[in-house]
């Protein structure tokens, strides 16, 4: 029996995407926006520590990244360098943080 031979092919890398934006445009759009969370991120996780305002689960430095900083009033844009509108979350209290209003909204809804 033959084994067939297949041929994966790639995209120029600085070929335009239909928005016009090559890759390495949209790649670079993407870490500065990202460079904004990061930044109240770490001021958060300094300011409240390592641990979930929620479950109380403390996490350390290989672990961190399963904390997230929840915006208590809900608006991503209010960032206050004292860090009151934030609390450091867990990956899965802050799901459920999220979640709750959904579910509510489901109940509440009258058939």
């Amino acid at each position: 029996m033959r084994k067939k031979h297949y041929t994966v092919r790639r995209k120029a890398v600085g070929k335009k995407r239909e928005n016009g934006k090559s890759v390495d445009e949209i790649v670079r759009d993407l870490r500065d926006k990202a460079g904004v969370h990061s930044e109240y991120r770490e001021q958060s996780l300094q300011i409240h520590g390592l641990i979930c305002a929620k479950c109380a689960r403390e996490f350390d430095y290989k672990d961190r990244h399963l904390l997230t900083v929840h915006h208590k009033d809900g608006n991503h844009k209010n960032n206050p360098p004292d860090g009151s509108n934030w609390e450091n979350l867990c990956v899965y209290c802050h799901d459920d943080e999220h979640s709750r209003g959904l579910l509510g909204d489901y109940f509440s809804q009258e058939e």
